[in-house]
């Protein structure tokens, strides 16, 4: 009798267990789906307001919302359970939080669900596009301002320009610098004003951050174009300081040329073949300036060889007369001609001259001077051997025998080349005006910009 039982129950057993682990799962989710919240209530030993009570008064309250579907209120000694459905999580948590405060409640289970439905509407479109109009409404008067002030600024700022230009004119000659002057007198006006419009606005500590962001932004670009703000620098120096003018012969960076122009990135140079050469201004500010026309006497030099045997007295007389007699040759200071050294065949002698190097031209009064030099040291019969050189044979002369020598013929003797005379003029020193005024139309030809950004048109 007792088998049989046992038998029994362990069959019910087997059956039964597949539906509790079924239920486990169900039960887990519905308790994970449940909100328990405790009040701040002191819960009171010998009962207040009923169950009933609150379990109908929350009732009503929800029922009235409209906001709820398949709503349950149940209370069981202070605890509410809420059942059902809404739309949104504020209104889940507002009936949670409405039956909190509810008196005699000391505990609440939220298990109402949220309706995943989609919903097509424009209500937030339209709640975003009335707070929009909400908010042009109010900016309104900002604007007017804004609108009144900021042309206002500017137009003060202008005349306030304006009267520096004036007032600088004579003072500061330079027009890059002056320009940058006036314009640092009148940004205070329009940032007054700028300030003004913020404040009105309610947006000052936003002007404190473009400022700062500004600041930041300016020192990456300073990175990013460190080589444009260094030249910019440097033209500003350079105009302060003006080392050359428009029209001035310089060597400058290794370069020789007539100044062109001068612009906030470049200084360019038209040289003697008439090219123009471009020269950035860090580079002419950091390197050695030589210029030619600052002042316009110029010296001159080159050199002269004679023999041995000729007296060095002799020679330099002849050589000093021939600079004296010559129309550009300067006469204050007098000309030197100095022994410089002693050579192989010729003993050196270096002769220095000075001349207007604004009106003629260094090469070719260099080339009428050697010309009429050596023109006169040979007629006066002052020798000028060539250099001597020494040739050496280790297996010996190879001379040929002439039979004419052996018979006690006298050897031939070469011919002696005769010595040409030289002309008193020459037709490429016709001219010894300065080369650098055949660059006329080098120098009238826009580089870098038009005529009016020059730096050096002042």
């Amino acid at each position: 009798m007792i088998r049989p039982l046992l038998a029994a129950l362990s069959l019910l057993l087997l059956l039964t267990t597949p539906l509790l682990a079924q239920d486990a799962p169900a039960a887990e989710a519905e308790s994970m789906d449940e909100e328990v919240v405790d009040t701040n209530q002191t819960v009171s030993v010998e009962g207040g307001v009923r169950d009933d009570q609150i379990e109908r008064r929350l009732s009503n309250i929800i029922e009235s919302s409209g906001w709820y579907s398949d709503v349950a209120v149940h209370v069981e000694d202070g605890i509410v359970f809420l059942d059902g459905t809404t739309d949104s999580v504020k209104r889940q948590e507002w009936v949670r939080d409405l039956a909190a405060k509810t008196d005699g409640v000391v505990a609440v289970v939220n298990r109402i669900r949220l309706n995943q439905k989609v919903k097509f509407t424009l209500s937030p479109a339209m709640s975003e596009l009335r707070a929009l109009r909400d908010q042009a409404v109010a900016a309104a008067p900002s604007v007017v301002v804004a609108v009144l002030i900021l042309p206002l600024a500017f137009f003060l700022a202008s005349v306030v320009a304006r009267i520096a230009a004036w007032g600088l004119k004579d003072r500061i000659k330079t027009p890059i610098l002056r320009d940058i002057t006036v314009r640092m007198i009148a940004l205070p006006v329009f940032l007054i004003g700028l300030y003004i419009v913020l404040q009105v606005a309610g947006l000052t500590q936003l002007a404190v951050s473009l400022i700062g962001g500004a600041g930041i932004v300016g020192i990456v670009i300073g990175f990013a174009f460190r080589d444009i703000a260094e030249n910019f620098l440097a033209s500003l120096l350079l105009s302060l300081r003006q080392p050359f003018r428009r029209g001035d012969f310089v060597d400058v960076a290794g370069y020789q040329g007539v100044v062109h122009s001068m612009n906030t990135r470049s200084t360019v140079l038209v040289s003697p073949e008439g090219n123009h050469i471009q020269i950035p201004n860090a580079s002419v500010f950091k390197s050695t300036i030589e210029n030619y026309t600052a002042s316009a006497s110029r010296r001159g030099s080159f050199q002269v060889g004679i023999g041995y045997d000729g007296a060095i007295s002799e020679a330099q007389d002849i050589i000093l007369a021939v600079l004296m007699e010559h129309e550009a040759v300067s006469r204050d200071p007098e000309p030197m001609v100095l022994a410089d050294g002693l050579g192989d065949s010729t003993v050196t002698i270096t002769v220095y001259y000075w001349f207007d190097g604004t009106r003629f031209s260094p090469l070719k009064l260099r080339s009428a001077l050697i010309r009429r030099v050596k023109k006169s040291l040979m007629e006066a019969g002052v020798s000028m051997p060539d250099p001597a050189r020494e040739i050496i044979f280790p297996e010996g002369l190879p001379w040929p025998v002439d039979a004419s020598v052996s018979a006690g013929t006298p050897p031939r003797v070469a011919p002696v080349h005769e010595t040409v005379p030289e002309a008193e003029t020459s037709h490429a020193e016709d001219d010894l005006s300065n080369e650098v005024e055949g660059l006329e139309d080098q120098m009238a030809t826009a580089v870098e910009g038009p005529k009016e950004d020059d730096l050096l048109k002042g």
